[in-house]
């Protein structure tokens, strides 16, 4: 079954959909970005049939099947309550709402809309994060002890660095942790099978104030060589945050996020301690995953279809030696998320972090944002 599938969204990510859900067998129909202007210059440039004016003529288009929201956080929760409303599957870029009044309402609305509803964790399917889940079910870890990781990058390292997320008002009161350690928690819940239940958590805003250009600046955007004017923004939204980390059944965990690490382009990764053995990854390096031994020799086990499990052999396409990555995650991940569409399956066994997944990752950073004030652990509501 193909759908027709309609973008929102012509920044860094949308034109990422657009790619993946042609490799994932999909038809992109229709395109619409801030401006008539913009929608139509990404129709032209990604050879989409239709650019559309507005989100208006985008619902009444009764062709579309499917909507792919890659627009700003803080529309999330007003493009997809609409869209569940005009009758259409759904998958929202992260975070799935501005706070988690709003995704769990989204909760609701997807369900009594019958539509399957996805939000873009695609971390999750990377071929050795598979393939280390796996492997947690099978018990070869034994016991879990602690686990440990990170995520960061340098693309706002610079006062002159600026992009609209770092506004509070239109990413939300949290940026790194809402931005990318929501990725980060979204793939350790999933690997371990258990959740966060409790949090404390310190954040720090390294440049409390930067330079905005006239114009547009794009996520992860080369600085311009030429100079723009720039006015002096205030910035409350975080640099940098650490967690301690209580899951589910006693196992501990710490992560810090950082966007101002600079090397790192964009580093997730993760340790796991487990009474047999340990594991490390790290999306930097995502066709190697080192697993550790106590009284025998450690060693690398690279992604090669031949040596993996069945759920991490599903979502690796090439042979050893071939390296896939980033972008396959968005694949693989459209993948499922319309497999579960043709054959019904969406709402009783989902294969895709869900609308309750979202919810869930609102309310962790809920908890963080409350932990750092106060100054103590929070429980996760």
């Amino acid at each position: 079954m193909t759908c027709r599938v309609a973008v929102v969204g012509t920044g860094f990510i949308g034109p990422v959909h657009v790619e993946a859900l042609r490799r994932a067998g999909q038809s992109v129909v229709g395109i619409l970005g801030s401006s008539a202007e913009r929608s139509q210059a990404a129709a032209e440039a990604l050879a989409i049939p239709r650019a559309y004016r507005s989100f208006d003529e985008l619902l009444a288009d009764s062709s579309v099947d499917s909507v792919h929201l890659a627009s700003p956080n803080r529309v999330h929760s007003e493009q997809a309550t609409a869209v569940l409303a005009a009758g259409k599957h759904l998958l929202c870029e992260k975070p799935l709402a501005m706070t988690s009044v709003e995704s769990a309402r989204l909760v609701t609305a997807a369900a009594q809309a019958n539509r399957a509803a996805a939000v873009n964790y695609n971390c999750r399917f990377y071929p050795l994060v598979q393939e280390t889940k796996a492997r947690v079910e099978r018990g070869e870890f034994g016991p879990l002890f602690h686990v440990t990781g990170s995520y960061t990058q340098d693309w706002l390292l610079y006062p002159t660095d600026f992009n609209w997320r770092v506004l509070a008002d239109e990413g939300g009161p949290l940026r790194a942790v809402s931005d990318i350690g929501t990725h980060w928690f979204d793939l350790i819940q999933f690997v371990t099978g258990r959740s966060i239940v409790a949090v404390c958590a310190d954040l720090l805003t390294v440049h409390t104030s930067r330079q905005r250009p006239e114009g547009d600046t794009l996520t992860f955007s080369s600085a311009d060589s030429s100079p723009r004017p720039c006015a002096e923004i205030p910035i409350v939204t975080e640099d940098y945050g650490a967690m301690l980390l209580e899951f589910e059944g006693g196992l501990r965990g710490v992560c810090h996020v950082s966007q101002v690490m600079a090397g790192r382009k964009n580093s997730l990764r993760f340790e796991l301690a487990g009474q047999n053995q340990a594991a490390v990854w790290n999306s930097e390096t995502s066709e190697r995953l080192w697993l550790g031994h106590r009284s025998g020799p450690n060693h690398d086990l690279i992604r090669d279809p031949a040596s993996l499990s069945p759920a991490a052999r599903a979502t690796s396409d090439y042979p050893g030696g071939h390296n896939e990555g980033f972008s396959e995650t968005f694949k693989h991940l459209f993948r499922a998320f319309y497999a579960s569409i043709a054959e019904g399956t969406w709402h009783s066994k989902p294969t895709f972090p869900s609308f309750a997944d979202g919810h869930r990752e609102i309310a962790l950073c809920d908890a963080i944002l409350k932990s750092h004030q106060t100054r103590a652990w929070v429980q996760v509501i």
